[in-house]
């Protein structure tokens, strides 16, 4: 067992750690936060079936970025409809026995990175061209599209430029599950695309990327619009104007 194959392999286990504690952490802070208001931005559902289909249409869609940017919801389709393809390509990676879908989802992917990078870039582009969001973006905004671009750039050359052991990496990622440590490739290109990844699940749970999981849990979005049905009290207010006053003998 080698430097790189130890040292990678810890690596995963820490960040896989970081990234799961800490996403779990967060989506129960989300869940557990109180939203005593009724705040759904209007026009609003008026039944927990269109809130679910209005949530839904914010995720899959992106609606109200449709109505609002038609050039930066274009960007951020291509590059979130990518990722899934990607992601979705790289399963081959962490099981035996690949099925049907993902062996066909596997040339779409492979040119999907093409399409992931190219929506990233937009959005990098739009990030600094434009002038009223380049005074609202912090380093942070930019540092996490250009770790995405160096993820999906270094994906793309691996596939297009310098070939790497797929076959000895599928090993090491199943070793590092099985926990049976297995080598790893030691290309410069592999070694820094799993060093992005790496980083990138680390920075996760503690970054803007954290905007996955908070669209379910939006005030905004998922409330009913039935403040003529149901009366929304803050708990303090009920505390100091509903509870009955103290009878005086």
């Amino acid at each position: 067992m080698g430097f790189w194959t130890a040292f990678y392999a810890i690596l995963f286990y820490i960040a896989t750690l970081i990234f799961v504690g800490g996403l779990a952490y967060k989506i129960y802070q989300y869940a557990t936060t109180p939203a005593p208001f009724s705040v759904p931005t209007m026009p609003a559902p008026l039944t927990t079936g269109g809130v679910i289909l209005r949530v839904l249409s914010e995720v899959i869609l992106f609606k109200s970025l449709f109505r609002s940017n038609k050039w930066i919801w274009l960007f951020g389709m291509l590059f979130h409809g990518a990722l899934w393809v990607v992601l979705f390509r790289h399963l081959r990676y962490f099981v035996a026995e690949p099925g049907a879908l993902i062996v066909l989802i596997q040339p779409f992917g492979k040119y999907g990175s093409f399409v992931m990078f190219f929506g990233l870039l937009g959005l990098l582009v739009r990030r600094i061209v434009v002038e009223r969001i380049r005074y609202i973006s912090s380093p942070s905004d930019y540092l996490m599209l250009i770790l995405l671009l160096v993820i999906g750039g270094s994906g793309t050359m691996m596939s297009f430029v310098t070939h790497t052991d797929i076959v000895q990496f599928k090993a090491f990622m199943l070793g590092v599950m099985y926990f049976d440590w297995q080598r790893i490739p030691t290309d410069g290109i592999l070694l820094l695309h799993l060093a992005s990844v790496i980083l990138l699940m680390i920075i996760f749970p503690f970054s803007k990327l954290l905007h996955a999981p908070g669209v379910f849990f939006s005030p905004s979005r998922n409330q009913v619009d039935n403040a003529r049905e149901k009366r929304h009290v803050a708990p303090w207010a009920i505390e100091k104007f509903e509870t009955p006053p103290p009878v005086v003998d």
